[in-house]
């Protein structure tokens, strides 16, 4: 069975720097691309970003310019580099593969 773990969360200060990884276990990611959504209580998920196998990239207007996705080789784990957080970006973030989604990981951002 495929199941996707998010991991690299925790609490950093504004300016500051996190690096998050979605990692599938049970196989790869597949056809679809993969995604990092956020979600803060209240609110519907937002598209953090995405990339596809060939690594084809997309962000959300929000953190275009800031973080960064990537992948590896084997197509096993991508990466979030998140630089410049604000208390903004503070959120739960899930990755999802067109199929599943991880548990998520808590990014919060504050002084």
């Amino acid at each position: 069975q495929v199941r996707l773990a998010e991991s690299g969360g925790g609490l950093v200060q504004p300016g500051g720097s996190l690096r998050l990884s979605c990692t599938v276990s049970g196989g790869t990611f597949g056809a679809y691309p993969v995604w990092w959504y956020r979600q803060t209580p209240g609110r519907q998920r937002e598209l953090v970003a995405s990339i596809t196998r060939y690594g084809d990239t997309n962000y959300g207007d929000a953190v275009r310019g800031r973080f960064i996705i990537s992948r590896d080789i084997a197509w096993t784990t991508v990466y979030l580099q998140m630089d410049s957080l604000k208390p903004g970006d503070t959120a739960v973030y899930y990755c999802h593969n067109g199929m599943n989604w991880g548990p998520g990981a808590q990014v919060t951002v504050s002084s």
